[in-house]
């Protein structure tokens, strides 16, 4: 027997008359998965399969699979679909980008960590390399205004992997997850160069300013900067917009921070209470 929920179909019926989810065609999500995996077997074709492709056929069926979702996801949010083969190209053009990014993070992970016996190891085995890899295409296609389909990928590394990084954070080079369940990072986050990070840390948003019906307001700087060559350990939360974590610092692990700290500082618990040293 078939339940409904009258009030939501009335909601989303109102969506739709104001053109919010208009019914019309939209991203598939199957189909994005399938682009995941084509790329990730174009990266890496070494390790990575996925059904009969191989590298040049994945290649050939993507062009048109990722123009088609891209011109949907445009259309879905009222832009202009037409520019998704020029957005296409311009993604294509980036994958020696994100190759180079996936092999620091690699570098990282495989240095960072004394149970990795080799970077092909890393790869095979660690959650936190495949939701890296993972957000390292989906933010290339957020950088150049794709809605939707970043999402739609990073939520799948979510899924798979306990580690939920938004597409928009803005993340330098060799970055290192450790164990990684539990890790947030928030979209407008940015973290450096040579940051580690540990299982449960959260680096999210502090409070949000609402407008006058009492709801969130969009946008805006909510999430952390953390320097270069910062470590936070497990369980960690960091909190705020403009919060800033100075380079070469260290926070401990459930610390509970939301205001900036200067370079070198090293941030701890001690009997329940923090203690700074800088």
């Amino acid at each position: 027997m078939r339940v409904y929920n009258n009030e939501l179909l009335k909601e989303i019926a109102a969506e739709r008359d104001e053109g919010i989810a208009a019914a019309k065609p939209k991203p598939d999500r199957k189909r994005i998965l399938s682009i995941i995996k084509r790329i990730q077997l174009m990266l890496l074709p070494d390790f990575y399969r996925f059904q009969d492709y191989t590298q040049e056929t994945a290649a050939a069926t993507l062009i048109g699979d990722l123009t088609y979702e891209i011109a949907l996801a445009r259309d879905l949010d009222g832009m202009d679909p037409s520019c998704a083969e020029e957005l296409t190209e311009e993604f294509l053009a980036r994958l020696p980008k994100i190759m180079h990014l996936i092999c620091t993070d690699i570098q990282a992970i495989y240095d960072g960590d004394p149970a990795a016996k080799s970077k092909a190891e890393v790869i095979l085995c660690y959650p936190g390399f495949y939701a890296i890899s993972i957000y390292r295409i989906a933010h290339e296609l957020y950088d150049l205004g794709v809605p939707y389909i970043p999402r739609i990928m990073t939520e799948y590394a979510h899924e798979k992997t306990g580690i939920d990084i938004n597409p928009g954070a803005r993340i330098g080079e060799y970055f290192c997850i450790d164990h990684g369940t539990g890790i947030v990072i928030g979209e407008t986050a940015v973290l450096g160069h040579h940051v580690k990070l540990y299982q449960g840390v959260t680096i999210g948003a502090k409070s949000f300013d609402l407008d006058e019906n009492g709801l969130p307001v969009k946008g805006g700087k909510r999430h952390p900067d953390l320097g270069n060559h910062v470590i936070v350990y497990a369980n960690a939360t960091i909190l705020g917009g403009t919060t800033v974590i100075g380079d070469y610092s260290t926070v401990g692990g459930n610390v509970w921070l939301l205001k900036s700290v200067p370079p070198h500082s090293t941030i701890v618990y001690d009997n329940c209470h923090q203690k700074e040293d800088a």
